[in-house]
This record gives structure tokens, sequence and C-alpha cells, in this order.
């Protein structure tokens, strides 16, 4: 079952159904014991008063199912052959029963995608084959797919697409578009837990305190980000690896394309597809940008436009169109990367900070300005220290990303720490004799920097 957060988990125990059974005293004491024995990890033991409490009053108390699914859990991983094939399907009556006794605790989907993982894990022990756990997976995401948030079970549901399009018994077009539902998902999810994140981090720049709870809910929105971002989807691309190359996608979609050239979904995932595989040079690409933006002119195909014309009006168009400030905010951190690379460093500046104001806990713009000023130290001085200087302020810039984005802060520290190694010393602070005072930096950066006090 979903992995709660602990503040809720605490008042588990203690979240009675009081007019059921009117506290039956057998339940009672029995619920007491096995919450014990739980609590302690001595599940063999808790195994005989729970059952009895699972039996008896199956509405009694939540911990039921919560304390059930470790102790089955248990058994499962103790026990073998027919045994442990028993206890499976327990665990999987327990995943029914605790969405039949307690519905608004349980979602519909994170029921069903509990019953897929685990049949998925012990597959071999029940004899399914990889068709029926897709199945099983593929259930769940059509009847609540709000709930399917599992990033294990959204993993192993892309994975077994890719095994049986592997088997023959999945057409290429249907992975391709699993492979892009189960995206979409994952996007939602990330965005709506950045959505979250941006409100803490807002509190915390603009000088407020977190309390402890928010200090928890930050840490669970930066972890759970970074598990879909770093882990899933990555693991999703290797899986899906040299069966999406251009030789592949080219011929797929040309096939296709008259069937589907007035179908607006179908043409921005193959376009989508493409540019991320890196077939933009096609002439098909050109030919699915130009199709979809006569039916759909949308701030995706426009963004297609600017990359294949290089016209800034096409970009002016992009943002123009895009209403949702999380891909708003990745547009304009794409076109400052590619300032960037162009070497347009003030444009690309102005660019990464809109991205920083539309989305501000990702700190990555941060970062990618501390390395414009670093590069530039030499082009925006007028003498050694004045070069040097501009260490200083990449540091800062650093040390900002680390300090709004978690995900970062390794990374920042060390950049940041490296840089102030390459600013002056303190002997050249008392030789020029300018300790806290500022220093204008020139050049494209036109920024001011505190020298550091000795």
């Amino acid at each position: 079952m979903k992995t709660r957060i602990t503040i809720l988990l605490a008042a588990l125990f203690v979240s009675f159904n009081i007019s059921f059974a009117q506290q039956d005293e057998e339940c009672m004491n029995n619920l007491s014991l096995f919450d014990g024995y739980v609590k302690s990890k001595r599940y063999d033991e808790a195994y005989e008063p729970w059952k009895i409490v699972r039996n008896k009053c199956p509405k009694f108390n939540r911990a039921i199912y919560a304390h059930g699914e470790k102790i089955l859990t248990h058994k499962i991983e103790n026990s073998t052959g027919a045994d442990q094939v028993a206890h499976i399907n327990d665990l999987m009556s327990l995943y029914n029963q605790s969405r039949e006794h307690f519905p608004s605790k349980y979602d519909e989907g994170e029921i069903l995608v509990d019953k897929a993982n685990l049949a998925y894990k012990y597959r071999d022990e029940l004899n399914k084959s990889a068709e029926q756990v897709y199945n099983m997976f593929d259930e769940a995401y059509k009847k609540d797919v709000k709930n399917f948030t599992n990033a294990k079970g959204l993993y192993t549901y892309f994975s077994l697409a890719v095994d049986l399009f592997d088997a023959g018994k999945m057409p290429a077009q249907k992975m391709f578009d699993k492979y892009d539902d189960i995206v979409e998902v994952i996007e939602g999810i990330i965005g709506d837990n950045t959505l979250k994140l941006n409100k803490l981090v807002e509190k915390e720049e603009a000088g407020g305190t977190l309390s402890k709870k928010e200090g928890r809910l930050k840490n669970y929105y930066e972890a759970n980000i970074k598990a879909f971002e770093e882990q899933v989807i990555p693991s999703m691309d290797k899986k899906l690896g040299d069966r999406a190359t251009c030789d592949v996608l080219v011929p797929l979609y040309e096939k296709n394309y008259e069937e589907n050239k007035n179908d607006g979904v179908w043409l921005q995932r193959a376009m989508n597809r493409m540019y991320a595989k890196g077939c933009k040079e096609d002439p098909l690409f050109l030919k699915l940008v130009e199709q979809k933006n006569s039916i759909e002119p949308s701030a995706d195909t426009a963004y297609y436009l600017y990359i294949l014309t290089g016209e800034q009006k096409y970009f002016d168009e992009t943002i123009s169109l895009e209403t949702d400030p999380l891909k708003k905010a990745k547009l304009y951190k794409k076109l400052a990367q590619d300032l960037k690379s162009k070497g347009s460093y003030g444009k690309a500046r102005q660019y990464y900070m809109e991205s920083v104001n539309l989305n501000p806990s990702d700190g990555s713009p941060y970062l990618a300005i501390a390395s414009m000023y670093a590069s530039s130290a030499n082009s925006c001085g007028s003498d050694n220290f004045s070069k040097r200087a501009v260490f200083w302020l990449a540091a800062l810039e650093a040390e900002k990303a680390g300090r709004v984005d978690s995900r970062l802060k390794s990374t920042a520290n060390r950049n940041a720490t490296s840089w102030r190694a390459s600013a002056p010393t303190k002997s050249e602070i008392f030789q020029k004799g300018n300790a806290g005072q500022p220093l204008k930096i020139g050049c494209w950066i036109q920024r001011t920097i505190t020298v550091p006090n000795i």
C-alpha cells in the first residue's frame, strides 16, 4: 500500500471506528497485541491475534490493513512453495479488503497498482505471464490514473510494454504511445510536487522559517521529484534504447502519417519523439510541425518552428501561447541554454531568470549563470584583481542554486568552493585596501560585488 507521510501514520492506531461491534473486547485486546508485536517487528507473533481481528472485526481499525501488509510480507519472504503462494494470495485479498472496508483511505488506483507490483515480483511463483501482469497495471491506468502515482509501478508498467513488443505481442506504435502515456502521468506528478515545493522555497527565500511539518514536506517533494526525474524517466529511456532511433521512427511515422494527420495528439507525440531522439533534421519533422501548426497551433509547434528557423518571432509566440507556468519556465530555460551555447550570455541570463521567477525551486538556472560568470572572468575586469573578483560572484550564484534546490546542493557547494579558491586572497585584499567595499563588475555582467572583509 502507498507509503503515507510519517505525520499521517502517527494517528493510525488511534483511528478507531468505535461504533462498530461496540468496541468488541476480544478485537480490542488482540488489536493491542498485534500492534505491539508489529512495532517491535515480531511479525510471526503478531500473525494470530491479527487474524482474529481481521476475521471478526474487519472494520474495527485501519491498522488491520496497514500492519497486515507488513505481517503478510514477512510471511511471504520467509516461506516457500504452496505456503508462500497462499500468503501472496492472502495479501492480494487484504488489498481488496482494505478498499472494501476503508474506501476513503485506499484509492482504487493505489490498490490495483499494489496488487500488480506484488504479482510482478512473484510472477514466477504465481505462474503469471508478462501479458497478464501488464494487464493488471493497465487496469489501474484505465480505471484510476489519477492515483497511479507509484514510481516502481509506472516503470514496471512501461518495462512490460517493451517486453511485449520484443515478444511480438505489442505493435511499436502502441509501445511508443504507452511511453507517452506514462511520461504524461509522471510530468503531472512532478508538476504537482513542484508547485507545492515552490511555495515553501519562496517562503524561505523571503526570510521565513519553515515549520517542522513544512520541512518534512519539502524533503518529501524534493525526493519525489528527484526519483522521477533522475531514476524513473532515465530508466524508461534506457529500457526503450535503440527501439526508438530515427531509423525506426521515421519509417513508422511516414507509414502512419496519412491515417493520423488530423489527430493532434498523434502529431504532437510524433514531433516530441523525433525531437527527443535527434531527428529534427529529417524532412518528416518539419512536415509534422507544419501540419500540427495548421490544425492546432500551440506553444509546442511554435517552439519547434523556432528551433527549425531560429526566428525570434516564433519563440515570442511560444511564450504567448504557453499558459502553464512550469512549462513556460522550461521553455525559457531551453532558450537560455541555446543562447548560452552561442555565447550570448547577457540575453541567456535574462531568460534563465525568467525561468527562475516561474519555477523558484529549480536551482539549475543559477548554476548556469554562475558558470557563465566564471568563464567570463578574464574578459570582465580591468586588472587581475577585478577579473578574479568575478569568481566571488560565481560562487554566490552557485550557493543560491544549492539553497533553493537541495538536489544540486553537493554540486553547487563543490563549484562554489572551487570558484572561491580562484578569487583574490586575503593578502591581495589587504594590499588592495578595499575590504568591505563595493566593486563593479563590467562587460555583460554589470553587477556589483562586495569585497569580503579580511
